[in-house]
Parts: structure tokens; C-alpha cells; sequence
């Protein structure tokens, strides 16, 4: 029986993702619907409907999108060229980018541009390296998820060394795995900065010290969402067990079975009204448990809205006086 439930935080929307959704909400008040998205501008299912709801179509190719549309590119990062092919289309293109996964391709352009070779460590098949390899030329970098692909590196001969990785992956995974490449490569290049995401360090550590204190720990996110699936995973290195569920309708109640303490949190794509959803729904099934906030972290980062989006905004009347009013110039 469940006697006390904690909720995690920081946990929910980063700054990143608060920014890209802002992006899509401001362009659809702007412009007004539909507004083109290309991908989920997060990876979160109920984001992704709420922002369908008020005129959002969301899109995998370019082709779906209808000729001098206003298209908008996620919050993962996306090749280059693909936004100029979007613009040589005619559409209007925003560029909703986390300020972070743009500072990693920044850097691949750099070392590459230096002579580097790049080894990148991410997930096969998520937009995030998609979009960083699209800076690059063919031939200047190979991708790895884990340790055990370092000693199967195929380095071009000559060439000098050079590690990046996703941000959202778990700090312990890129150790080991540089630990690795440092083996094999003593002289590989480590980047004078991490490029683990802030936010996702912050709710792998609340969620570290979350696990610690609970028998099962509940992670709200989509099954698409990487750092929503790396608390799942770190949760249960802590020794709770764990669970990843898009809403309280995923929730099993014999997950809880001998359970006495429940953890709460959530990845850094999901909207805070989905854990006041799963509390209402456990303080139905527990009503005497009590409800505790741990605290690990305050964040007060903020991205100011993209360049290319107020710049869009003020060749029209409508846009010109959202910008006034925001006052967005003053971000800058």
C-alpha cells in the first residue's frame, strides 16, 4: 500500500523545449493556421496534440507541405539543407533549434572544418544527429551509442581525433564510452565544454535522488522521448523500479504491488498538467498519502525566441505589433 508519494523536480518542459513550443503558438497567432511543422517539434504525444488542436500539421516530408507555407523545424536540429530546400520552395522557415543542439553543430562545422575527425556519440535513427551530420562533409565522422563500438572505429589515416555526443543522453553512458575512446585514442580531442544538455544533468540527478528514496518510480513521457527513457533507466540504477507512461492511463496499478513509496516525475518534453493528472489519479486511489515536493535544483534559464521568426514576423502589420508588444527586441 502506498503511504507517501514525492514528486521530483526540476522535472518537465526545459528551455528548449518551452522555447520551440512558444515558436509554434507565436507563428500560428501571427501567421494563423495551419503553420507546417517538420517532425514533432518535441517529442511528446500530447504536446504534439495540443499544438495540432490550435492549427499545427505536422509533417515528415517536405513534399506534404503546400507551396509559401510557414514551416517551422523542431527542436532536435535538422540539415541544413533541407531548410534550403524548404526556402527555395517558397515557404517561410523558422528555425524552432535548441540553442544547445545548435552550439554541437556549431562545433562539428569547426572541427571538421579543422581537420578533425568526429566521433559522435548518440542514438542511431533520432533527428538530433541527423541534423549535426548534415553540417558536415560525408567521410568526416562515424556514430557510436555505446562503449563496446569503440575497439570497431574505422579512424581515416592521419587524421586527428575529435568526441561529440547528443545532449540528451545520460552523463554515466558518454563516461564510459569516452573512457573507452580515450583508450583506444590517447590523443582524442575532449570539447572545453560538455555537451550534455543542463536540463537533462538536472533530472537525471533529481531522479537519481528521487529513486533512492522510493520502491517504484513513475517517469511521464513518450516512448519517443530519449531523456524521458535515460530517467527510466536511471531510476532503476538506483534500485526502484521504474516505469515510462505517456499519462495516468498507462499506469498498471500492480506496478505498485508491495510498494510503500511512489515516486513522481517527468522528461523534459512533458507539460506539467500531466502530473497534476497522475496525482489527481493516485490521490483516488490513495487518498491518505501524502503528497512531498523534493527540491534538488532551481532552473531559471530562458531562450529568447529565434532571430529568424522575429525577423519574419515584422514584414507584416499583425507581426509587427506582437513583436511591440513582447517587447522581443528588447531580448536581444
Amino acid at each position: 500500500m502506498i503511504s507517501k508519494i514525492i514528486l521530483a523536480r526540476p522535472r518537465g518542459f526545459c528551455a528548449g523545449v518551452d522555447r520551440a513550443i512558444d515558436v509554434v503558438e507565436v507563428a500560428l497567432d501571427i501567421f494563423g493556421p495551419p503553420v507546417y511543422v517538420k517532425h514533432a517539434i518535441v517529442h511528446n504525444m500530447h504536446v504534439v496534440s495540443d499544438l495540432e488542436k490550435k492549427g499545427a500539421r505536422f509533417v515528415e516530408d517536405l513534399d506534404e507541405v503546400p507551396v509559401n507555407s510557414v514551416l517551422i523545424f523542431s527542436a532536435h536540429g535538422t540539415d541544413p539543407k533541407l531548410k534550403e530546400e524548404a526556402k527555395a520552395r517558397g515557404h517561410k522557415v523558422i528555425d524552432a533549434t535548441c540553442p544547445l543542439v545548435t552550439k554541437v553543430h556549431l562545433e562539428a562545422r569547426r572541427y571538421a572544418n579543422e581537420g578533425y575527425f568526429i566521433v559522435y556519440v548518440g542514438h542511431r535513427g533520432h533527428p538530433e544527429p541527423a541534423g549535426v551530420f548534415g553540417e558536415i562533409p560525408e567521410g568526416t565522422y562515424t556514430l557510436i551509442e555505446h562503449a563496446d563500438e569503440v575497439s570497431k572505429i574505422k579512424v581515416p589515416k592521419g587524421k586527428k581525433l575529435v568526441h561529440l555526443n547528443q545532449t540528451t543522453l545520460s552523463i554515466p553512458d558518454v563516461s564510459e564510452t569516452i573512457k573507452a575512446l580515450r583508450k583506444r585514442f590517447p590523443d582524442i580531442l575532449t570539447p572545453p565544454s560538455s555537451d550534455i544538455c543542463y536540463a537533462t544533468t538536472n533530472r537525471q540527478a533529481a531522479a537519481r535522488t528521487l529513486a533512492k528514496k522510493c520502491d517504484v518510480v513513475l517517469v511521464i513521457g513518450s516512448q519517443t522521448s530519449s531523456n524521458s527513457q535515460r530517467l527510466k533507466d536511471v531510476s532503476k540504477e538506483e534500485g526502484a523500479r521504474a516505469y515510462l507512461v505517456d499519462d495516468e492511463t498507462g499506469v498498471d496499478i500492480k506496478w505498485l504491488d508491495g510498494a510503500k513509496t511512489l515516486g513522481i516525475t517527468s522528461g523534459a518534453s512533458a507539460p506539467e498538467y500531466l502530473i497534476d493528472n497522475m496525482v489527481d489519479f493516485f490521490k483516488k486511489q490513495y487518498p491518505n498519502a501524502p503528497i512531498e515536493n523534493m527540491n534538488i535544483m532551481k532552473e531559471e534559464i530562458k531562450f529568447p525566441l529565434p532571430d529568424d521568426l522575429v525577423a519574419l514576423a515584422r514584414q507584416s502589420k499583425k507581426g509587427v505589433e506582437w513583436v511591440e508588444k513582447h517587447r522581443v527586441a528588447s531580448q536581444r
